[in-house]
């Protein structure tokens, strides 16, 4: 399929959105990650996945405003994002047990890895999914 250059412009400025939300939503997830990991001495898995959730409330609120403009209603669009996460959130939990737990990656350059990972699983899913609005909403801000 050819994609318009307007088309591409239009997703490169929505995943920049898209992106700035998740520097946002990952700096709160890696902060309740190193307090876990550092300040209670909490299992490095429990506590990504503990951040996880802190960083997924921050991106559904930031992301449906800023990045995918969307006007999907907030009963269809949760439960949506909450599915998505969920998918993401047992995503990081095998990733960082896999490179962490298994091969003995540090922690914090294992959760990099997989923030990029379930980075690209998100914007799809919520692009075309979650947040997916109606046809004449465009689907990123000028």
């Amino acid at each position: 399929m050819h994609e318009t250059p307007s088309l591409v412009a239009a997703l490169g400025r929505q995943f920049s959105a898209f992106a700035g939300v998740g520097v946002v939503a990952a700096a709160a997830h890696y902060s309740v990650l190193v307090a876990l990991v550092e300040g209670a001495h909490a299992p490095v898995v429990a506590a990504t996945l503990a951040g996880y959730i802190v960083g997924g409330v921050i991106s559904y609120a930031l992301n449906r405003r800023y990045a995918f403009r969307s006007d999907r209603p907030h009963g269809e669009a949760t439960w949506r994002f909450a599915l998505v996460a969920g998918v993401g959130f047992v995503l990081t939990g095998f990733v960082m047990a896999l490179l962490n737990g298994r091969w003995g990656m540090p922690y914090l350059l294992a959760q990099v890895v997989t923030t990029g990972i379930v980075m690209f699983w998100s914007f799809v899913a919520n692009r075309w999914w979650t947040f997916r609005g109606h046809p004449e909403v465009p689907p990123a801000p000028p």
